[in-house]
């Protein structure tokens, strides 16, 4: 057989669904055919997945990572028992450079070696998530966006489950879609939350039904200060569009709406503002209003705030839009029933201790500042607000408005200590302290919010920056919170 004569070899640029489509035949021709080696770039949980389902699938694999972790090594030891070439401290430039196909972990940015040289050799590049959806025929509803996207996975899960569906949630939720994809049998749905640097590297992206939650500046630090580049990624959910696809959108935002308004297919939009769509808030009789109908109570689904309402609403119109058996009157029963049994996710605003009436809440997976304004303007208590970590080049004068509102102090800490400092301290104007802690440990950081917390006071870790500064990713720094708020407060320790 020969490979498809559309492929030229080239990067795919920001937005080209033509040459996308041309890469995902060239890799799937690849993998269909056992052409060449594919080189795995980034041995964790996604990339040990990835070169595991190339393997079963009779594809040659090279494996690489820089790190020597104990993780890393645990990894490439586990490859290396299946027959697959694994090393660790080190990318094979000229193993790369001969590569039919490059596997890239999301973690790993664009431009380091080994990535330039696959390009500058006319390889493809792909996601894991490509991988998976190359070799699986699973239906998946699929979910971007700024903020909101683990927690409408999970709500996306949880309904289908509460209709008898087997569903696993993954992508950038923790689970990667290769994993999955080696499951025999497969489940019946998948609901994938896939980032926008998956996106990048996904060419042949089309769900089921496709969720965007809403669109603000993020991993512009990533992204050279470029806004348009990291929308155009997250545009690519909708890239091979047609008149058979479905898509639940935002019905609120400016950057939202002009890129969803001209969408084929079917679109059901969202808002907990308007009522001129297909799932919203009524606010007046405290319902909730999917395609014309009330299926239930504001009162029955237990997350606070408006953000976790547009979420399940999002959530909500996917579910039903994804198969005709989901939007029956006894399906509408079962999704209200299934409201009531919703728990908060960990590190999305979550109680984790309520001593000495002060709560301390964990909302550790905030890392642009879009996601940290939205859980200050939700408080309801004076709050002591833990700002900092890695900067990600977005300004924080945004959190200006409600800290002045339901602040009681700032503390600033890590890397973008004197960032955060720089750009409230005028605003606030003296009215809400901010303490700078630029240098101190994490633990210092927790002791000086609980000095500074009085009883009725919430102390809120939302840090609109990345962990990577102190941690390695948002989930340890949430449980590092968490322990030291729960073992400060139980045991007096200073």
């Amino acid at each position: 057989m020969t490979p498809p004569a559309a492929y030229g070899g080239t990067n795919v640029p920001f937005g080209d669904a033509l040459a996308g489509r041309a890469l995902s035949a060239h890799v799937g021709w690849l993998l269909a055919n056992h052409k060449g080696e594919f080189a795995v770039l980034g041995l964790g949980l996604s990339g040990e997945s990835a070169a595991k389902l190339l393997h079963a699938n009779g594809v040659t694999v090279y494996a690489s990572d820089v790190s020597k972790t104990k993780e890393v090594k645990a990894a490439a030891e586990r490859l290396i028992a299946l027959g697959i070439s694994a090393e660790i401290g080190n990318h094979d430039i000229g193993r790369i450079k001969h590569a039919s196909c490059v596997v890239v972990s999301p973690g790993i940015p664009p431009n380091v070696p080994p990535l330039k040289a696959a390009r500058k050799a006319s390889v493809p590049i792909v996601s894991e998530v490509e991988i998976a959806l190359q070799t699986s025929r699973v239906p998946y509803i699929a979910v971007t966006g700024t903020n909101g996207k683990t927690t409408t996975t999970s709500l996306i899960a949880h309904l289908l489950r509460a209709l008898d569906r087997d569903v696993e949630e993954v992508g950038n939720i923790g689970t990667p879609v290769s994993e999955v994809a080696l499951r025999k049998p497969p489940p019946q749905w998948l609901s994938m939350e896939i980032s926008s640097f998956q996106l990048h590297d996904t060419p042949s992206v089309k769900p089921t039904v496709g969720v965007l939650t809403n669109l603000s500046p993020d991993h512009l630090d990533r992204y050279n200060n470029s806004i348009a580049e990291y929308y155009a990624d997250k545009a690519l959910l909708f890239a091979n569009a047609d008149t058979t696809s479905y898509w639940v959108v935002p019905g609120e935002g400016e950057d939202a709406l002009a890129m969803t308004r001209e969408l084929p297919g079917h679109s059901a939009r969202f808002s907990t503002q308007r009522t001129d769509v297909e799932g919203y808030l009524d606010r007046a009789r405290g319902q909730l209003v999917l395609f014309g109908a009330p299926l239930a109570a504001r009162g029955d689904f237990p997350l606070s705030g408006d953000h976790n309402v547009a979420n399940m609403l999002a959530a909500l119109l996917a579910v039903m839009s994804a198969h005709p058996s989901h939007a029956t009157p006894s399906a509408r029963v079962r999704l209200a029933a299934a409201l009531r049994t919703v728990t908060a996710l960990p590190h999305r605003i979550e109680p984790v201790a309520d001593i000495d009436h002060v709560l301390w809440l964990n909302d550790s997976k905030a890392t642009n500042v879009s996601s940290s304004l939205v859980a200050i303007s939700g408080m309801t208590r004076p709050t002591v607000m833990l700002l900092g970590g890695r900067h990600k080049g977005e300004p924080y004068t945004a959190l200006a408005e409600p800290l002045l509102k339901h602040g009681r102090a700032v503390v600033a800490y890590g890397e973008s200590a004197q960032l955060i400092y720089d750009d409230l301290h005028p605003l606030l104007k003296k009215k809400i302290p901010i303490y700078l802690l630029p240098h101190e440990s994490f633990k210092k950081v927790v002791k000086e919010a609980r000095s500074i917390a009085q009883p009725g006071d919430a102390v809120l870790l939302s840090p609109a920056c990345s962990s990577f500064d102190m941690f390695a990713n948002y989930k340890e720094r949430g449980y590092k919170f968490a322990e030291l708020a729960r073992r400060q407060d139980v045991k007096g320790e200073s």
